[in-house]
């Protein structure tokens, strides 16, 4: 009986056999390319063409950056010079941290797949478990080796991650963690992913080992229902283990928030606001949860408050401040960040605007449909021993490694255009989403808290256009502020 998958698997592999070789007459053969020296050498070549691509656009940034010491004209109605310089510094500082940050993980990465790191790791991570009684035992192998990886990526990232938030977001006045916040942090964020990530990996697994040939409709089913599970559990379980949630009180703010909500037929359950100063003082607004259990939830930072600054020159890198800004006063001032409740309003009306306009189902319909073609097609590659051995395993298949090579190497080209097309349709929702707050009569207030927000984070306006088209899912202040209407 004829079945779409059924259909669909028969094109891949009729596709596959041009790729891996077949006779197509007497004495006329396809050369194969899946070959064990060819898909080594494509991924090492993807991971370091897709290094380079980023290097690129982030060197075409920074010369703009760098050449771009004063406020150009078309910006002096969204920021002042001050502010521009501050933001111009911060910028440097992040990309000079990307270029060392960047180099070493693609070096470490080269490492790994030049001396067969993955496969010296799942074979310690078997020697490990034939210790514990459970020898051949491909749950447990794949438990430990998520659980040795992970733990070795955060100690390799430690020192980069002590450095841009005790250096560079300290430098720039946005870090508010003490040394014991940050570790008890990141131990508690490593043991709640683990928790997490461990159960899912083993369904998925035991799921590809007795789905049969068409294991990539239960796997697909499967990673939809804890999609749904999670969203559901995430607010009232998970985010408070990392978070301080406390309700908005009682007030004018909350009042109009709630008439807002209602004047789209919102589902609001509940509106809390989030302690993210104890981490730094960069500012969001967002909402979350399923069907008629909708909640909004606001940053403390984004609260319009008034804070004294010291020494407005100490908060910058040493060498370009003394070079390029000198006239910058150090001295005591009082400073208002945050936005005042009607540029809040404003910017719910923005995220509001993304649920009226379907764009959360949007993208996760879209997220679904990528997810089951890129499981049917690693249904049909997960099986080759050329796959396994151009990366170390001679002897076995392990089907974690399979998922982990196929996805993160073999499926890098279609990663990275897909990563690209949903940079562009976000930025699409974007400016939807603002249109909405416009025809909401928010504009205004919308306008003038993107321009504080953009202030107050320290966020550079200019950018080069290939930078900004390949990178930002958001698009840039001045762009929408444009949208919105006529700058002030």
């Amino acid at each position: 009986m004829f079945t779409l998958p059924a259909f669909l698997v028969q094109c891949c592999k009729a596709a596959m056999d041009v790729v891996t070789g077949v006779p197509l007459a007497v004495g006329y053969t396809i050369q194969p390319y899946w070959t064990e020296r060819n898909i080594f050498a494509f991924a090492l070549f993807m991971s370091w063409l897709t290094y380079l691509w980023e290097t690129y656009l982030s060197y075409r940034q920074y010369k703009v950056c760098k050449s771009t010491p004063r406020v150009p004209h078309e910006l002096s109605a969204i920021t002042d010079q001050e502010t521009f310089s501050k933001a111009r510094l911060y910028q440097l500082d992040k990309m000079k941290f990307g270029f060392y940050s960047g180099i070493w993980s693609e070096l470490e990465t080269t490492v790994v797949l030049l001396f067969g790191g993955i496969a010296f790791f799942w074979h310690l991570c078997e020697k490990l478990a034939a210790q514990a009684g459970a020898e051949h035992n491909e749950l447990v192998v794949t438990s430990l080796f998520i659980f040795v990886g992970s733990l070795l990526s955060t100690l390799l990232d430690l020192p980069w991650s002590i450095y841009y938030t005790f250096v560079i977001e300290e430098r720039h006045g946005f870090n508010k963690q003490t040394p014991g916040f940050f570790a008890k942090d990141r131990v508690k964020k490593f043991f709640l992913m683990q928790a997490v990530v461990l159960p899912i990996a083993c369904g998925i697994v035991q799921i590809i080992k007795m789905g049969g040939d068409y294991f990539f409709i239960y796997l697909w089913f499967f990673t939809l229902i804890v999609s749904v599970l999670i969203s559901f559990i995430y607010s009232d379980y998970i985010a408070p283990l990392l978070d301080k949630f406390t309700p908005l009180p009682e007030g004018n703010l909350k009042t109009k928030i709630e008439e807002l909500a209602a004047s789209i037929n919102f589902p609001l359950k509940k509106l809390l606001v989030v302690e993210g100063s104890k981490r730094s003082s960069h500012s969001n607004a967002y909402f979350f949860g399923l069907f008629k259990e909708k909640k909004i939830v606001l940053f403390d930072t984004l609260f319009e408050k008034e804070e004294l600054i010291e020494g407005e020159n100490g908060m910058v890198s040493g060498e370009e401040a003394a070079a390029e800004d000198k006239a910058l006063p150090e001295k005591k001032t009082h400073k208002k960040t945050g936005c005042n409740d009607d540029e809040i309003l404003g910017v719910l009306a923005h995220e509001l605007g993304h649920w009226k306009l379907s764009h959360v189902i949007k993208n996760f319909v879209i997220g679904q449909v990528h997810l089951f073609f890129c499981f049917m097609i690693f249904s049909l590659l997960y099986t080759d021993e050329q796959a396994y051995r151009a990366f170390g395993f001679y002897n076995s298949k392990p089907i974690f490694i399979g998922l982990m090579l196929i996805f993160m190497y073999i499926f890098s080209p279609y990663n990275t255009l897909v990563d690209f097309l949903m940079t562009a349709l976000s930025r699409h929702f974007e400016f939807q989403a603002d249109a909405f707050a416009r025809r909401m009569h928010r504009a205004s207030y919308l306008r003038s808290a993107l321009i504080k927000l953009n202030r107050d984070n320290l966020s550079f306006p200019v950018y080069d256009w290939i930078y900004s088209t390949w990178h930002h899912s958001h698009p840039p202040v001045l762009e929408r502020v444009r949208a919105l209407g006529k700058i002030d």
